[in-house]
């Protein structure tokens, strides 16, 4: 049986947590760099960065953005604040990235900024943005890139990320296995092991970014505060292209908050005005889930039917996924059958939430898959199964 791993609280407060991780990555990285989005998070990164330079005496503060091309005006505003300030050194890329499409089955994928789109483009190019792809690089996604835009001549880099373990139980999973006080460091991949992503802020809360402006006098994306007259959830206001699965639930709010880059972000990628319109039914895989069985069907057999149905590479991607979460049922229950329509008490799956996560089309980041694993972890500390 697995190890559980339970988070411990103590008395050191998560700025100074924080500021004390970016002074280890100063003494220890040859180069530190921000991956800044402009969103709440990379913000508290951006002005822990600083201010640890500041004292370190390490200024400019590296700064990189991949402008995403589909955000609010705010966003685009605030970057450019930024970018004028004489305590960074801001890099602005405006490059054809892949990113993901959940709004379209025919088109799972759109670039931003693609030059063969020019007549889509939700906004005019900003001055003076990077338009190069690093090192002829192909066209990838931004993982891809960022040990390319700081290669080997910059020695050893520490690319510093806004993401917290509280939004996503894989995150936490990946840093609570993980022994010492550097668990916020990821080991760099070959072939651009010169590069480790680090997690300074990731045992920040959601109350602790929301606060941390107002508390520290920190400048802020001010599109947080459209949404928030617009009545958007706090848990819904995001500031990336809404295509993707994890924020097309909010894609609405464009239409409310922003009308005329809506009549542009509508036109830019298939599927935005459907899925605008029905991304929180269960037609993306959201709100009702539960359905009638068809009859003389097994939810094993109607997951399966609705896997052969799908097109070639979502049924790979969405095939992969199940055998993994078959596999973990395996391990867990000593190769014992899943059960059909009720989680299996130790490992916590079942055929019927499998069928739920299969049906909308792959999940190209295993999105419902993820859901499905935190379900079953639910599941089995429901049964006191501890992992």
């Amino acid at each position: 049986m697995a190890k559980a791993h339970k988070k411990q609280h103590i008395q050191t407060n998560v700025i100074d947590m924080t500021m004390s991780r970016l002074a280890y990555l100063y003494d220890t990285f040859d180069t530190v760099v921000v991956s800044f989005s402009g969103g709440k998070d990379s913000t508290a990164v951006l002005n822990c960065a600083i201010a640890v330079a500041t004292q370190m005496k390490k200024l400019p503060v590296n700064v990189f953005t991949f402008d995403e091309e589909a955000i609010p005006p705010e966003t685009v505003e605030y970057m450019e604040r930024v970018r004028q300030r004489d305590d960074v050194n801001f890099r602005w890329f405006c490059i054809p990235i892949e990113h993901r499409n959940a709004c379209s089955t025919s088109q799972p994928y759109w670039y931003c900024w693609a030059p063969e789109d020019r007549d889509k483009w939700c906004r005019e190019l900003p001055d003076g943005a990077i338009t190069d792809m690093p090192r002829g690089c192909k066209r990838g996604g931004i993982p891809q890139y960022v040990p390319l835009v700081f290669g080997p001549e910059f020695g050893t880099v520490a690319n510093c990320m806004g993401i917290r373990t509280q939004e996503s139980m894989t995150r936490y999973r990946h840093v609570a296995t993980k022994k010492g006080d550097r668990a916020y460091i990821m080991p760099g991949q070959r072939p651009h092991s010169h590069m480790q992503n680090c997690y300074p802020i990731y045992d920040w809360a959601t109350e602790d970014v929301w606060l941390a402006p107002d508390t520290h006098g920190w400048d802020y994306n001010h599109a947080y505060d459209i949404m928030s007259q617009c009545g958007t959830p706090l848990s819904l206001q995001r500031c990336c292209p809404p295509y993707g699965e994890q924020p097309l639930r909010g894609l609405w709010k464009y239409k409310t908050c922003w009308p005329q880059l809506w009549d542009k972000m509508v036109n830019r990628v298939h599927g935005a005005a459907t899925a605008a319109r029905y991304a929180n039914t269960e037609l993306y895989g959201c709100g009702v889930t539960d359905e009638a069985l068809p009859e003389g069907m097994t939810w094993r057999e109607l997951t399966l039917s609705t896997l052969q149905k799908l097109a070639p590479e979502s049924k790979q991607e969405a095939a992969e996924a199940i055998a993994m979460c078959v596999s973990n049922h395996r391990n867990r229950t000593g190769n014992a059958a899943m059960p059909d329509d009720e989680p299996h008490p130790q490992s916590g799956f079942c055929w019927k939430n499998l069928y739920t996560a299969a049906k909308i089309g792959g999940n190209k980041f295993g999105r419902q898959f993820q859901k499905m694993n935190t379900k079953a972890l639910l599941e089995r500390q429901k049964n006191g199964i501890l992992e």
